[in-house]
């Protein structure tokens, strides 16, 4: 069975770093993820840079990107205005986010859970008319930094919500990192039964993420987020660290017998070139243990 990899290095792993990496080194980072055989790379995010200042440039990096043939690249939305910029820039696909809880939501994009529903479903409409591949990210789906737990039945009403202006994909998000196994495989079960591909994006906080990223694939997820080194973070959600480490990810996949048509050895390679532009330790294990073949 294949497992669809998306890269969001370039964008959720660089957005919460103290290093600013200027557009061309972004670029050449997702120049040098494409290599790899990676199928899909979260390129840039169309936001406020006043608000995410390591995310300015976003045009810039799509300009400087030397696109691949097999690779998709794709740009994070929060709002209208960030789809336009991001069609306008030339993206192969859109990925609007947005919270499933109020706090957050408000919070986050000065919007309510109704209202960010209501425009995935014209950011769907939108996409198919311009011809992008689009792709809905239910974020803080295990648990908001400012409201605790939340009700798995509540995102499942959201997923059915958001399934049924027909996305290419629903992705699952574990914004701070607060979900186990179990919970895993109850919302990807639950929103695959709505017909449309689930994925899921996760963080280490607290030591989890592999552990979940195993469940999702073994409960029906056919697409997992990952940023390259473990980088990452939400600037907005207190103590968010980290995504789990694509090599960290892969290695699993490929040892329980996954496909993902990527190279891990280059991977590695790109996550201690990673480090070399960032000046310090990654949070991945794989790339400073070695591959084990």
């Amino acid at each position: 069975m294949s497992i669809g990899i998306v890269d969001v290095g370039p964008r959720d792993g660089l957005q919460n770093e103290d290093e600013t990496l200027a557009p061309e080194v972004r670029a050449e980072l997702c120049d040098r993820l494409a290599a790899t055989g990676i199928p899909r790379v979260e390129a840039a995010s169309f936001v406020n840079p006043r608000r995410v200042p390591q995310m300015a440039g976003a045009e810039q990096v799509m300009a400087a990107i030397e696109r691949s043939p097999h690779t998709s690249y794709a740009g994070l939305v929060l709002n209208e205005k960030g789809y336009e910029r991001a069609v306008e820039a030339g993206v192969d696909e859109v990925r609007y986010a947005f919270p499933v809880t109020e706090t957050f939501a408000r919070r986050n994009q000065n919007t309510t859970v109704e209202d960010a529903t209501a425009l995935a479903a014209r950011l769907v409409e939108r996409a198919r008319l311009d011809g992008v591949r689009v792709s809905i990210t239910l974020s803080a789906a295990f648990g908001d930094p400012f409201e605790g737990r939340v009700d798995p039945d509540h995102v499942l009403d959201v997923a059915a919500q958001v399934a049924a202006s027909i996305p290419d994909e629903i992705v699952l998000a574990d914004t701070i990192g607060v979900g186990a196994p179990s919970q895993v495989s109850n919302l990807v079960e639950g929103a695959s039964k709505h017909g449309i591909t689930v994925g899921c994006h996760f963080h280490d906080t607290r030591n989890t993420g592999i552990a979940n990223a195993a469940a999702a694939v073994e409960s029906g997820a056919t697409v997992l987020d990952a940023s390259v080194g473990g980088t990452g973070g939400c600037p907005f959600a207190p103590r968010a660290t980290g995504n789990i480490a694509t090599e960290d990810l892969l290695y699993l996949l490929h040892n329980m017998g996954y496909e993902t048509g990527i190279d891990l050895d280059a991977l590695i390679e790109v996550a201690s070139w990673l480090e070399r532009q960032l000046g310090k330790e990654l949070p991945g294990q794989l790339y400073k243990a070695g591959n084990f073949k």
